[in-house]
């Protein structure tokens, strides 16, 4: 591996600041001392992050690449990018940095030509595949961070595009987001919208103004013939999916809520099955809820190993009940009824709101977790959506 004299530079200039960020974070200093090492702190970031201004058109663009290397759901919603971006620059080779995570997202996305896997907690396992996509020469990276982040920074400055598009970033140690000089172009900030509109708005400086906002999820005939046989072996008109797993436990649906939810949909509709999403890493618990339960019409679904075996899946499925986790966005790709449970959190509910023009949201009384909330609403809005099919 072959690596440049302008490369090396780059590193041992980032790990110099990176070392010195580290040293003061760690002395804790007192109090005194705070402004003195907030101004430090201040002047390494602008050094870390000035780049040499570049008078490139990005409306010339040839090759852009997308950071999203972090979690499923957050893939998803960045679909319509590729999508929008692609429609209005069909000669453009779009690439994706994306996650071990979430590539599968985007595994089958006509709209996307290279898909790059990024590690982000291991710099040393990343330097390779970040030196050979700066070999790319890329004309433009669209990074969707929020905050000033050191990872991120560092992977910008490694890639080295001629230019970079980011959303609005709220300052740190004094310092605004605008005033970074490796960042051509930020966005508005925004405290209305859904993320989805949020990072659409990267693509104004394209001359863009996006037709559609809908996420895209693509399958291949493997995935979606496997779903549909299962489905049918169910022998069932009305199918029904919950899935039990938040993004951590205080998020998921707990045992007792699962077999008041069941009862009252059965209660009503004796004739459905309830299929209760299943994935590799929890398989074992789910069935033993599953068998605790003891109900006759509910049980474990396939086993799914990738996010887009669960796609397939749901898009058979009649409605969904689900926590607010990717789930809530893959019914929303397929635009299917969802009944989402969110903690009492109004600010997270506008950024990850579901999408899907067939929603409803159940929000527990708590701000963290999904503590006390209505299982009869849950059950209400899930009948309301029934009997719609039913018509």
């Amino acid at each position: 591996m072959k690596i440049s004299i302008g490369v090396i530079l780059e590193l041992i200039n980032f790990m110099s600041i990176k070392i010195k960020l580290k040293s003061y974070f760690l002395k804790r200093p007192g109090k005194h001392k705070l402004k003195k090492n907030k101004k430090i702190k201040a002047y390494l970031l602008r050094l870390l992050t000035y780049k040499k201004n570049s008078s490139f058109d990005i409306k010339k663009s040839k090759k852009v690449l997308i950071l999203k290397y972090d979690r499923i759901g957050d893939m998803i919603v960045t679909t319509p990018i590729f999508r929008e971006l692609k429609n209005a620059y069909p000669n453009c080779s779009i690439s994706v940095l994306a996650s071990e995570e979430n590539k599968d997202v985007i595994k089958y996305n006509p709209y996307i030509d290279n898909i790059y896997v990024n590690y982000k907690n291991s710099l040393l396992k990343d330097l390779p595949k970040l030196l050979k996509l700066r070999r790319k020469k890329f004309d433009v990276c669209i990074e969707l961070e929020h905050s000033v982040i050191p990872h991120a920074i560092f992977r910008l400055k490694l890639i080295k595009p001629k230019k970079i598009i980011s959303i609005h970033k709220d300052g740190r140690y004094g310092v605004k987001g605008s005033e970074l000089k490796l960042y051509d172009y930020l966005t508005k900030k925004d405290i209305k919208n859904h993320f989805g509109k949020i990072w659409l708005d990267t693509l104004i400086f394209f001359g863009i103004k996006p037709i559609k906002y809908s996420y895209d999820i693509f399958l291949s005939n493997i995935e979606r013939d496997k779903a549909k046989n299962y489905i049918s072996s169910l022998g069932s008109k009305l199918i029904i999916g919950i899935n039990i797993e938040g993004s951590f436990p205080e998020k998921s649906i707990q045992k007792k809520e699962l077999k008041e939810i069941c009862l009252g949909l059965y209660n009503s509709y004796s004739y459905i099955k309830i299929v209760i999403l299943m994935s590799p890493s929890r398989a074992s618990k789910t069935n033993k809820i599953i068998s605790e339960l003891n109900l006759d019409f509910v049980i474990p679904s396939y086993t799914t190993k990738t996010i887009i075996d669960v796609a397939a899946l749901i898009e058979q499925l009649d409605l969904i009940i689900s926590p607010d986790t990717s789930i809530v966005h893959l019914a929303s790709a397929f635009d299917k009824p969802i009944v989402s449970i969110h903690e009492n959190n109004k600010h997270s509910f506008r950024l990850w709101a579901p999408s899907s023009t067939l929603s409803k949201t159940v929000f527990a009384t708590s701000s963290y977790g999904l503590s006390n909330y209505s299982t009869d609403e849950v059950i209400k809005y899930s009948l309301g959506f029934i009997n719609q099919i039913e018509k």
